[in-house]
C-alpha cells in the first residue's frame, strides 16, 4: 500500500497551541499542501481577520470590510482528543485487514475507522 495518510484533514476537530488564538477549537474548513512538505489549515472561527471587499453588483454582494478566516500554519494545530480534552499526536498504522487508518497517540483510539 503506497497510499499515504496526511495528520490533519478536512472536517477534523482541532485545537489551536500556538498564536493569538491559542486554547480556541474548531474543524478543519481546508487544508492547502505546499510543494515542499508545509501545509496549511483553515480552522473555523480561527485567526479571524479584516478583509476590505469591492462591491460586485453582478453577484449582488455589497462591499465594505468582512471578518473572514485566515489560515495557520498546520504546525500550530493539534487533533482533539474528546475523552482527555485535550489535543494528541496523530500517528499512522496498518490494521489486519490492510486498511491504513490514523490513530491519536495519547490513548491509541483510531480516528478514521469509518473510512475503507
Amino acid at each position: 500500500m503506497t497510499q499515504s495518510k496526511a495528520k490533519i484533514k478536512k472536517g477534523d476537530e482541532v485545537i489551536i497551541i500556538a498564536g493569538k488564538d491559542k486554547g480556541k477549537r474548531g474543524t478543519v474548513l481546508q487544508v492547502h499542501r505546499q510543494s515542499a512538505g508545509a501545509a496549511r489549515v483553515l480552522v473555523e472561527g480561527a485567526n479571524m481577520v479584516k478583509k476590505h471587499v469591492k462591491p460586485n453588483p453582478q453577484a449582488n454582494q455589497p462591499g465594505g470590510i468582512v471578518d473572514r478566516e485566515s489560515s495557520i500554519d498546520i504546525s500550530s494545530v493539534m487533533l482533539f482528543d474528546h475523552t482527555s480534552n485535550k489535543g494528541s499526536r496523530v500517528g499512522c498504522r496498518v490494521l489486519e485487514d490492510g486498511r491504513k487508518v490514523r490513530y491519536l497517540k495519547s490513548t491509541g483510539d483510531i480516528v478514521d475507522a469509518d473510512e475503507g
